[in-house]
């Protein structure tokens, strides 16, 4: 079942043109001129039910809009889009029983209340029994460890324990489908390892849907099987995010430290004829840059019984890294890859 559809979605904005100078906002005040923006530019993807997506893009790309009008709070322009079965903007009752919201930089909590009394307001505003509302609220109260915070005003609260209510605000209604915008914005990284944590728990134990849009890359891969990009309003890319390092990733790093004196020539005359580079700081400390198709335990090989070796550190290809030179080059397609006079997609599918 999909829990999630979009098709060709697009959203166009009218903005205000102001006129520079002193007569320029003297005719504006007469006759305003207007250009269209388009924010988000036909766009289609497809969510199953139960998976985890990370949503990512820069600053202006169209991420937020796009969650607007998943969530009902923006018309498209043109395209279709149905969550959990509804057309948000159409069947708005319906549509938000079934899912819940949590945006990091905004509140759906009552400021100088208790967080309990918060939760009961949500109760109603959501229709849920209290029977219903009771046995949901325990297991989250427990599984977060909010006993202690429910008597507690929301403006007392930390950034991290006001976040942890905001997830249990959003599921106290038992949605399907849950939408985060940027929810561990601002957290240690204690809170957001426990929320990652829940988060995954949700899924696993209830089947939750969950749309995830973060600038933390380490959230997308503590979480997401599937990544979409936007870059512009457009999506380049669509597919894992293991499949995402192997197309852009270079190599992988091996830093050997020795417990007695090594050569370079030596280290390089082991691994000869292996696509492989050495560098080194002094004869105790080395490192090999790998390839990806390349196996790191075939280089090991080559070395481990030869050198005496008193430690081994492999680094992985770095995510911001790679997503970083996507947005630079703007296309999630390599230029090696269209470089044979192929025609070059515009969205890669994997």
């Amino acid at each position: 079942m999909t829990a999630i559809q979009v098709q060709d979605l697009r959203k166009t904005f009218k903005v205000q043109k102001n006129r520079e100078g002193l007569k320029g906002a003297f005719a504006d005040l007469f006759k305003r001129e207007f250009q269209e923006v388009t924010a988000v530019k036909d766009i289609s993807f497809n969510i199953p039910e139960g998976e985890i997506c990370g949503y990512i893009g820069e600053n202006g790309a169209g991420k937020s809009t796009t969650i607007k009008m998943l969530t009902g709070i923006l018309v498209p322009t043109s395209g279709s889009l149905t969550v959990g079965g509804y057309v948000p903007y159409l069947e708005r009752e319906k549509f938000v029983r079934n899912i819940g919201v949590v945006f990091g930089q905004r509140s759906q909590l009552w400021w100088d209340i208790g967080v309990i009394e918060s939760f009961q307001l949500l109760r109603k505003v959501y229709r849920v029994s209290e029977q219903d509302f009771k046995k949901r609220l325990d297991e989250l109260v427990e599984r977060l460890e909010l006993q202690e915070l429910l008597n507690r005003p929301v403006r007392k609260l930390s950034l991290g324990q006001r976040m942890r209510c905001e997830l249990v605000a959003a599921l106290l209604h038992n949605p399907s489908i849950l939408f985060l915008d940027e929810p561990t914005i601002g957290l240690d990284i204690v809170v957001k390892s426990e929320i990652r944590e829940f988060l995954k728990d949700m899924n696993r134990q209830h089947g939750t849907t969950i749309l995830l849009t973060t600038h933390d890359l380490q959230d997308i891969e503590a979480l997401c099987s599937r990544v979409i990009m936007l870059d512009d309003g457009r999506i380049i890319y669509d597919g894992g995010l293991d499949e995402l390092k192997q197309r852009w990733g270079t190599g992988r790093e091996v830093i050997f430290q020795f417990g007695k004196a090594t050569k370079l020539q030596q280290l390089e005359h082991w691994t000869e004829g292996m696509p492989v580079s050495w560098s080194a700081e002094n004869d105790l400390g080395a490192k090999v840059w790998i390839p990806l198709d390349l196996n790191v335990s075939d280089v090991l090989g080559r070395v481990v019984g030869q050198a005496d070796i008193t430690d081994i550190k492999i680094i992985e290809t770095n995510t911001d890294d790679i997503v970083r030179s996507i947005y630079k080059s703007g296309s999630a397609e390599k230029p090696e890859d269209s470089a044979d006079g192929k025609d070059e997609e515009e969205v890669i599918h994997v």
